[in-house]
């Protein structure tokens, strides 16, 4: 088992299944960790050190039958090719080629149309772009709320394509996100708004926090228990 340059491996199973995994130093992280890329249908090890790169792909190696079986179990992969169909805020969205001009545009309906046209090649490039700016859009609007509730001031809100976490929210007040909520019920889009919100009250997950977040969002509970059953079927979205 060796690790190249570019600190990626392929791992076999005990049944002949090949798995690609990328090993990543972070000084961050305390411990050795491993976790799936779930858009890539991948692993990822990370070491906190360069030191402890072999321990990491080590590491991944003893754990390969896990690895194997979390990739079986995530749902199929969804494409944006025309034709296709994928979940946009909640609800059935149909990928098309047709539409007047060349600009991307969502056409309301059941199901609505994300019309797309132009080059074939190049959809996916397009589609992200037209939901990361409908995600940025939504997203705004529910922070500029939120923050109007608890009493509080975002310095910036961002869309990434984040693969470990919804959001996030620095100490100067910067929150970003996941692009990829603009796929989920607006109510789960905007529970996690208003998660990121309450940080700016309190850096931590404290019953201060919750309460400030029960406020902005009295169904929190069952808002972020949709985004742990379906979170993966929104990184199956492969653009």
């Amino acid at each position: 088992m060796i690790v190249d340059k570019h600190q990626t491996m392929t791992l076999t199973s005990s049944c002949g299944v090949e798995v690609p995994v990328r090993i990543e130093v972070n000084p961050r992280a305390k411990r050795l960790i491993l976790r799936l890329d779930e858009q890539n249908r991948s692993a990822v090890a990370i070491a906190p050190s360069r030191r402890l790169v072999p321990d990491a792909a080590r590491f991944a190696a003893d754990r390969i039958e896990w690895i194997v079986t979390r990739l079986n179990s995530l749902p199929p992969l969804v494409t944006m090719h025309s034709g296709d169909m994928f979940p946009l805020r909640g609800r059935d969205c149909l990928v098309s080629l047709e539409g007047p001009g060349r600009r991307a545009s969502l056409v309301d309906g059941d199901p609505q149309i994300l019309s797309l046209p132009g080059d074939p090649e190049t959809i996916g490039r397009r589609a992200e772009r037209f939901l990361r700016k409908l995600a940025k859009d939504d997203l705004t609007k529910a922070v500029e709320q939120y923050c109007a509730v608890l009493g509080v001031d975002a310095r910036r809100v961002s869309v990434k394509d984040t693969r470990s976490r919804w959001g996030s929210c620095t100490s100067d007040g910067r929150l970003a996100f996941s692009w990829r909520l603009i796929l989920a019920p607006p109510e789960v889009l905007d529970y996690v708004a208003a998660h990121e919100c309450a940080h700016l009250l309190e850096m931590n997950h404290s019953s201060r926090f919750w309460a400030h977040v029960a406020v902005c969002r009295p169904g929190w509970k069952r808002e972020r228990a949709w985004l742990k059953r379906h979170g993966s079927g929104l990184h199956a979205v492969s653009v």
